[in-house]
């Protein structure tokens, strides 16, 4: 165990001071792991903060609407993380009276929980011996070891999962998956590792190989759609209409303006066409106030263009998807980050 030995020594005199280790709360630590996920803690630490707040324990949160959750979650993306914690602490209160699950097989089985989340869950609150792998291991297990197998394989994972669970410390798992974990984040980070602060420098191979940059290795290549959304969100003085994005796609139980999405981004002429015939509204009954800049929206496997128009109506839509928003309610229906960039370009309509 000179590994977990050297590791562990190097964690306790350098580790962040982060408030979810400072308990053993599973709730704390699951939730400090979902929002944490593609999220650096910089930008994560006022969610983790605000969900406490709101929904100190599991049954607050399970007894909470998807839109309060939505709401508190906007901003930080993949909303589909949002959903199932909300899903599995509800599996909390309704398969175990509301006490958060003790084993690695119990956790698992909850929405949205995989094996890693479930590993750090059980070591770190109940000091079950499962090793971690995230991405933060695997960069650490690849140089260290000079592992050449993909990481986006099945071969590649089980020869890392393997190696972790070869070197994890059972007697102190969580210490031990928690400081592989904060040496993958601090130090062994993708690009500029801080080699010279790393307690394995001498013994890493890619440090001794000059094969830093080549470590880890992923084979697989992200196809990235290309979408083009043209958004109407119609006004009127008392408030804006908007649609909620149902099942199948980007943004599930988000709120947007209408959307024509297309092949390209349209001109002006062809928006009010289409308005005219969806809607059976004449032009005279509409007043465009606003033509945004164009949008570039990045999502993992999406390339987004989005262009908007803010149009006044004269008119009381009675479309089924549109729900009018009072402008004093507005900020109760959670948007993606797209629509919250451009509210706020036309904040002199919405105030």
């Amino acid at each position: 165990m000179r590994f977990s030995h050297t590791l562990t020594l190097w964690y306790n005199e350098n580790l962040r001071d982060l408030p979810w280790r400072k308990t053993n709360d599973p709730y704390k630590i699951w939730l400090s792991e979902v929002i944490l996920q593609q999220t650096r803690v910089a930008q994560g630490m006022p969610y983790y903060l605000k969900f406490i707040k709101n929904y100190p324990n599991v049954t607050a949160l399970a007894r909470a609407s998807e839109q309060e959750v939505l709401r508190d979650w906007q901003g930080l993306g993949y909303y589909s993380r949002a959903r199932n914690l909300q899903k599995a602490a509800k599996q909390v209160v309704d398969q175990h009276q509301g006490e958060f699950p003790t084993t690695y097989a119990e956790i698992i089985k909850l929405k949205g929980i995989g094996p890693y989340t479930a590993a750090a869950i059980a070591s770190i609150a109940f000091n079950e011996a499962h090793a971690v792998v995230d991405g933060n291991v695997y960069r650490v297990l690849a140089r260290l070891f000079g592992i050449k197998e993909a990481t986006d394989t099945g071969k590649g994972r089980a020869v890392f999962q393997e190696k972790a669970d070869s070197l994890l410390d059972k007697k102190q798992a969580g210490t031990h998956n928690q400081a592989l974990m904060e040496l993958g984040a601090t130090v062994c980070t993708p690009k500029q590792p801080r080699c010279a602060s790393c307690p394995f420098q001498g013994e890493c191979y890619a440090y001794n190989h000059h094969e830093i940059a080549l470590l880890p290795v992923k084979v697989g290549k992200v196809k990235v759609r290309e979408r083009y959304l043209n958004y109407v969100l119609f006004f009127d003085e008392k408030g804006v209409y908007l649609q909620k994005r149902q099942a199948g796609d980007i943004w599930q139980g988000l709120f947007t303006p209408w959307l024509l999405e297309g092949t390209q981004l349209l001109e002006t002429t062809a928006i009010l066409a289409e308005i005219t015939q969806v809607f059976k509204i004449e032009t005279p009954q509409l007043q465009v106030l606003n033509i945004s800049t164009d949008y570039r929206h990045l999502l993992t496997h999406q390339r987004l263009f989005a262009r908007f128009w803010l149009v006044q109506i004269f008119h009381n839509l009675q479309e089924n998807d549109l729900i009018f928003v009072g402008r004093e309610t507005l900020d109760l229906y959670p948007v993606p980050r797209l629509i919250s960039a451009y509210y706020k370009s036309i904040a002199q309509w919405l105030d």
